[in-house]
């Protein structure tokens, strides 16, 4: 239920608090309502330095971000 901007910041925040041991961020998104919000993750988040890359799920609605392992 979140706009785009909402979303990427949300998803922004979750990112730079994260715990060392986390190693996947799934994001929910849907595909049913458009796919902005898929694209935004898909395209706009893919350089950030966190995400090792991104994986995309045979659900259409899911995306996974693979963390950078520090060490």
């Amino acid at each position: 239920g979140l706009s785009r901007i909402e979303a990427k910041n949300l998803i922004l925040r979750t990112l730079k608090q994260l715990s060392r041991s986390v190693f996947m961020v799934r994001i929910i998104h849907g595909c049913n309502n458009g796919i902005v919000l898929r694209n935004m993750i898909r395209k706009e988040l893919r350089s950030h330095p966190k995400i090792e890359r991104i994986e995309l799920s045979m659900n259409g609605g899911i995306t996974d971000l693979i963390i950078k392992q520090e060490g």
